[in-house]
């Protein structure tokens, strides 16, 4: 029988249905094997790929692991469960974000997202709502779908990742003290990972800091790069060849201005000390 054609453009729930069939169809599977697998009809499956059907997450769990695929389906979920409360353009992001093998990462003002502990995520997600920017609800999605991207740092996939952070992100209280002293751990932890580096672009950079708004670089399988940047509106994910080749350059740059990775960890370590949790 003739499936369906799928139009993942239509709406989030039908790029979801779009993505299951692709990785069934990979795995080998007929809908009834899928359904059969995951406690699922036939026509269950089908509803879910043609975006009729809404995912459960156990059902997206059982899925990924039956097709092989490494968390995506339950990154796709959150984005789609929690999409009123992310960045415009960021799931798209966060889907190439899943794949690559190195990240390198220039932010400034706060923690990086792949770095935050869970408190930290919540007191930014809290004062969201307070500004009456997202629901409690969709607060508490952020932050679980923040969580889900993370558990790709403890995995035997871990990517490279090197980040060089502004100052002011080690210097900026969020959360309170303690929610502090516990995330500049939580920095010292990941820094002493042998595929993390941390480096911090000090004050004292002034105008020779070449990144002027958070970047992104990301090295996919195959050695194709993207670049992610951020405005107040939306996220922008870009494979212009002109344009990440600049952003590179740039990062390149900025890198070498910065602290070393051991005065940075002396530099996280002494904010830490100057908080009282």
């Amino acid at each position: 029988m003739r499936e369906t054609e799928l139009d993942p453009s239509a709406s989030p729930l039908k790029a979801f249905g779009a993505q299951v069939r692709r990785l069934r169809k990979a795995a080998g599977l007929t809908q009834i094997e899928l359904g059969k697998l995951t406690n699922l009809s036939d026509s269950q499956i089908s509803n879910l790929e043609r975006g009729t059907r809404i995912p459960t997450l156990d059902w997206v769990k059982a899925a990924d692991v039956v097709l092989g695929a490494g968390g995506v389906l339950e990154l796709t979920y959150w984005s789609l469960s929690g999409g009123g409360s992310l960045l415009e353009g960021f799931p798209e992001y966060a889907a190439e974000e899943s794949k690559a093998v190195e990240l390198r990462q220039f932010e400034l003002g706060v923690i990086p997202g792949l770095f935050q502990t869970k408190a930290y995520a919540e007191a930014l997600a809290a004062a969201d709502v307070r500004r009456g920017a997202i629901t409690a609800e969709e607060a508490e999605a952020r932050v679980a779908y923040l969580l889900t991207r993370q558990q790709r740092l403890d995995g035997a996939d871990a990517p490279l990742l090197h980040a060089v952070l502004d100052e002011s992100c080690i210097r900026r209280l969020v959360g309170g003290p303690a929610v502090m002293h516990e995330q500049l751990t939580r920095l010292v932890d990941l820094a002493e990972r042998p595929r993390t580096i941390i480096q911090v672009a000090p004050f004292s950079m002034g105008e020779r800091r070449s990144l002027a708004l958070p970047v992104v670089l990301l090295t996919l399988p195959d050695r194709t790069l993207l670049g992610y940047t951020e405005s107040q509106e939306r996220g922008f994910l870009t494979r212009e060849t002109g344009t990440v080749t600049l952003w590179a350059r740039d990062y390149d740059r900025l890198q070498v201005g910065a602290s070393s990775d051991v005065v940075s960890l002396d530099m996280i370590r002494a904010a830490r000390k100057d908080l009282r949790p």
